[in-house]
């Protein structure tokens, strides 16, 4: 009987052995649900802590991302807006408009002549 039960120990380190990987992992799962069935409010803290920070994390990032977007928007348009300046100042140099500056001074003398 004793021999019968020394191979059978025998056997089931061999079938142990052999299951290698897979094994190790099913033996930590199954050490982690009885600790987690033995002490379920320090799991459910754990939940709760981590659970709350990545709900945090995420929310931040997400903020990131928004913002991030909105300041491309944001040098998008303007990107476009000294484009065009610089196309029409290019073209207005030919037209020889005048500076603004210059046609202030021209409607305070119509204004200030009357």
């Amino acid at each position: 009987m004793a021999t019968e039960q020394k191979g059978e120990d025998d056997q089931l380190t061999t079938s142990s052995q052999a299951a290698g990987f897979l094994g190790m992992i099913q033996e930590q799962y199954r050490k982690t649900k009885e600790n987690a069935e033995t002490y379920p409010y320090v799991w459910a803290s754990y939940i709760v802590v981590y659970g709350g920070f990545a709900l945090w994390t995420t929310y931040r990032w997400r903020k990131l991302r928004k913002t991030e977007d909105r300041v491309r928007g944001l040098q998008e348009r303007l990107r476009k807006l000294v484009e065009s300046e610089q196309s029409a100042s290019s073209t207005g140099s030919v037209q020889k408009v005048p500076p603004s500056g210059e046609k202030t001074l021209q409607s305070s003398d119509k204004t200030s002549s009357k």
